[in-house]
């Protein structure tokens, strides 16, 4: 059993570090694209000014149109193993006012085109949801508590961020219990940082098959 255990650990391990790698070169070729659509840019405003800012003008207008939360639907379903899966769509439009979500903390929907950190980042202030959604959207599992919740289970939980890339913890004093644990379309109570449960979800979750954007980014993001 230990064995087993300490391969499906090294194997995630080397599936987080092999994706990290992944989002190492994917930043090198978005700076280099960035570069070049900078001076294309550039370039543009030169030959035609004002037809580059009424067009910029236009895709913003679409952007905030398709921000209103509607195609998020659907309903919590727990299972056996106490994982409550949201059942329905979660939108993922990115938008720039706030989000009215189904379930505190959100499990999924339109949020900030801007992620919170979440390479084993660990706040003291609660967080804007709209920034965290985009992490679970990159795969991250987002450990939250109350002021209810045990400081020394508050202590063991942040160590445990701490380890690990794809995850980030905050306050929350506006959820039901005071610790849970979210993913993308998934979400569950824990009774404090030894429970079991802690490490199943997120062996589970952490990079896992719910993720929309597997491999995204969890760096560059807000860290405040």
């Amino acid at each position: 059993m230990g064995s087993a255990k300490k391969s499906s650990n090294q194997a995630r391990q080397a599936r987080i570090a092999e994706m990290r790698r992944a989002e190492e070169a994917r930043e090198r070729r978005n700076r280099v694209l960035t570069i070049a659509v900078s001076t294309v840019v550039v370039a543009g405003l030169v030959v035609g000014g004002v037809f580059l800012v009424r067009s910029q003008s236009d895709d913003s207008d679409d952007m905030a149109s398709n921000g209103d939360g509607s195609k998020t639907s659907g309903k919590f379903v727990t299972g056996e193993d106490g994982v409550r899966t949201w059942e329905g769509n979660l939108g993922r439009n990115h938008v720039t006012k706030k989000v009215s979500y189904p379930a505190e903390p959100p499990v999924g929907g339109d949020h900030n085109q801007v992620w919170m950190n979440c390479d084993g980042d660990v706040y003291t202030e609660p967080l804007n949801n709209e920034n965290a959604v985009h992490s679970l959207e990159h795969g991250a599992v987002w450990v939250t508590y109350t002021d209810k919740a045990p400081k020394a289970d508050v202590e063991k939980l942040t160590e445990k961020v701490k380890k690990t890339p794809y995850s980030l913890m905050s306050p929350n004093d506006k959820q039901q219990d005071p610790i849970m644990l979210t993913a993308w379309g998934h979400q569950r109570t824990v009774t404090g940082a030894d429970d079991p449960n802690v490490d199943k979800f997120f062996e589970k979750f952490v990079q896992g098959e719910q993720t929309p954007e597997p491999g995204a980014a969890c760096t560059n993001g807000l860290s405040e």
